[in-house]
């Protein structure tokens, strides 16, 4: 049989090494906010926005998990459903002073945004400097 599985492809091959899920915390309330303002002040903070029924925002998203490369206990990274939760995305907004976009990407450090980007711009590698 073995000559089968080969042809068929039913042979077990090693198991590439999977990626590590990153630590996304749901961010679905606006008193959040505050907490994220005051984490800030010793570590750093990132919000994705994120719209789940944009292709586009889903794709940006994959991209930056696969090339997702800090150490877990470096940052903290909050995810925001847009479509869900209007309010904490426009109070995220007003709170941290940038305009709205989707996707969008937003670095707190010491209670202020230091960086914000949007659409492909969007990359993990951006924080590096802020870490």
């Amino acid at each position: 049989m073995g000559i089968f599985n080969k042809l068929f492809g039913s042979e077990e091959k090693t198991p590439k090494e999977e990626k590590q899920a990153l630590p996304w915390q749901v961010l679905n309330s606006v008193s959040q906010l505050d907490a994220i303002a005051k984490a800030s002040k010793n570590k750093t903070q990132a919000i994705f926005k994120h719209s789940t029924r944009c292709g586009i925002s889903r794709m940006v998203m994959r991209n930056f998990e696969n090339s997702f490369d800090i150490e877990n206990d470096k940052i903290d990274l909050y995810y925001v459903d847009l479509l869900n939760h209007r309010d904490v995305s426009s109070e995220i907004s007003a709170k941290f002073q940038v305009f709205h976009e989707s996707p969008q990407f937003i670095v707190i450090k010491n209670g202020v945004t230091v960086h914000h980007s949007s659409h492909s711009v969007i990359t993990p590698q951006v924080l590096h400097q802020f870490i």
